[in-house]
Parts: C-alpha cells; sequence; structure tokens
C-alpha cells in the first residue's frame, strides 16, 4: 500500500483503487470539500505523474476519457485549486510523492490497464439529492428531476417564468462553464426538441455565473445529471451504460492467483526480450508482481 498525507488532502493506493480525501486546510476549495473522498478504481487510470517545484510539487492522476461524469461533464475547464485529482505536495516529502507514482505506475503495467477511452462510467459522480446556489438561481436534482429556482438578481424575463422544473428524461446534455474574465459562466441543461441559443441570463434551463465562490460547486449538479444520462460512447445506441459500481468490482482470487501471476512475469520477461520494456520497467513491474507473491 502507498499513502501520502498532505494538508491539501490524502491520497491512499492499495493497488487495486486510490482513495483520495480533501484536507481540511483552508485553502482547500469547496467543490473539493463538498465532492468528499472519491475511490477510483485502477482500470478508470491513464496515467500519474509527478511535478517538482520550488516550494511545493504537484501529485496529478489522468483519468481515461469517459470514466468520470465529472470530467466529462467540466470537459477539463476546472481550475486546479478544484481539480480532485491533483495533490499539492510540500518539499519534505517529494520522495514519498516519487514513491506513490512508482506503486501506481508498476500497478498499471502489471494489470496491463489501457489508456484508451472507456464506453460507461466507471466512478458514480456527486451523491443525490443535492442543490446549490450560486449565480442567479439554485440549481436541485433529487435524482430523477432538476429544479431551478430564481433569485432577486435574475433577469426580469426569465424569473417571470417562475420556478423551472425539468424531468432527466428530457434531457439531452448539461454543461458548465466557469467565468472567465469578462464573460459569465453558466450551468444549462439541453432538453430534447428545444434547442436554444439565448444567452444564459434569459435562458430558463440555464443558471447565469458570475465567478464567485460557490460558482465551482454547480458543476456537482452538472456532474450528478452527467452521470444519468446516457454515456456519450453508447448514446447513439440507445443503451443504458452499466452500474459504475459493477464496473469497478475489484479482481477476483482467481485473477490474483499464483499461477496468474507467474504467467505475468513471462508475459513481462517477453516484453523485455522483444525491447517494448526497458531494463528499468521491466525491474519495476517484476518487483511488484514478486510483492503479491508473498
Amino acid at each position: 500500500m502507498a499513502e501520502i498525507l498532505q494538508k491539501d488532502g490524502t491520497w491512499v493506493f492499495d493497488g487495486d483503487a486510490l482513495r483520495l480525501t480533501p484536507g481540511r486546510d483552508k485553502n482547500v476549495s469547496l467543490l473539493r470539500k463538498a465532492l468528499g473522498e472519491l475511490v477510483v478504481p485502477l482500470g478508470a487510470l491513464a496515467g500519474v505523474s509527478f511535478e517538482h517545484g520550488k516550494k511545493t510539487g504537484r501529485l496529478r492522476l489522468r483519468l481515461r476519457d469517459g470514466s468520470d461524469p465529472l470530467l466529462h461533464a467540466t470537459g477539463g475547464r476546472l481550475a486546479e485549486p478544484h481539480d480532485p485529482y491533483q495533490l499539492v505536495v510540500e518539499s519534505d516529502r517529494y520522495g514519498v510523492a516519487e514513491y506513490f507514482v512508482d506503486e501506481v505506475r508498476n500497478a498499471l503495467l502489471l494489470d496491463q490497464v489501457p489508456a484508451d477511452p472507456v464506453e460507461a462510467y466507471l466512478l458514480p459522480g456527486p451523491a443525490v439529492p443535492l442543490s446549490v446556489s450560486a449565480g442567479d438561481g439554485t440549481a436541485s436534482f433529487d435524482g430523477e428531476q432538476i429544479r431551478l429556482e430564481w433569485n432577486w438578481k435574475t433577469e426580469d424575463a426569465k424569473a417571470a417564468a417562475g420556478t423551472r422544473t425539468l424531468a432527466l428524461t428530457d434531457l439531452t446534455a448539461v454543461e458548465w462553464y466557469p467565468a472567465a474574465g469578462l464573460e459569465n459562466g453558466h450551468l444549462r441543461f439541453t432538453v430534447k426538441n428545444a434547442p436554444t441559443k439565448a444567452p444564459p441570463k434569459y435562458d430558463p434551463n440555464s443558471v447565469e455565473l458570475w465567478g464567485f465562490k460557490k460558482d465551482p460547486l454547480m458543476a456537482l449538479v452538472a456532474a450528478a445529471v452527467q452521470a444519468r444520462l446516457p454515456h456519450p460512447a453508447t448514446a447513439s445506441k440507445d443503451v443504458r451504460p452499466p452500474e459504475p459500481q459493477a464496473l469497478a468490482a475489484p479482481a477476483t482470487a482467481a485473477e490474483d492467483s499464483h499461477d496468474a501471476l507467474l504467467r505475468r512475469l513471462r508475459e513481462l520477461g517477453e516484453l523485455h526480450r522483444t525491447g517494448v520494456l526497458t531494463d528499468e520497467e521491466f525491474t519495476l513491474a517484476k518487483q511488484a508482481i514478486l510483492k503479491r507473491m508473498r
């Protein structure tokens, strides 16, 4: 097991999954605190890295495309303080961070986890029900319906329509954009057969965001909805994605048996002989297998 504890959070890797827990430090973002602990199955990872800095470094996880509804709904627009897959590391723990990276990389190599996109979500998304107030309204989601309520800052034309209720079955997409520069952000729901190009300020299916502290929390609503919409890879096939819990099930005992590990060793030896693996990669992978055989 590999573990790193920092003010920014705690990451633990047990060989099958990573457990990411946000820290309680005042600098930890509201989004990460609200999201809470994440359990990321090894099969959802595409890579891991550690970046050195003069005062602090940064651990980064790269997930396979389509594995996490939060990343899909936010489209890479989460700023660094809000990204749950980054961890700030103090300089006196650089060695621990490097060891952590080696352990995860060895496991990815040992389990031959591909880096290509997946066709079903491997993480469940934020828990429901949830409700967030930001910008010109409040967005609530109970797993089946979205409720949009307006406040005194809402444009009159949009507020005049009153509280808006959208059924999940009537939606085709959800998107979250943060405010950037002079451009406001938004949380927008796309309703079947009702496309619109109206600015979020006037769109009754959108919450306009102005760049305030609670704006990133709207990404949680977007992710919770996205997790319950058809996966982008299967939407065109009209296939309902399997439950994330089933996809994230740990390997069976048979898969981790002595014979299976011996077979992995032979496969690694062949990859080394043919030049696919470097000497260093082969040694690290072999050590990881031998640990499991003890």
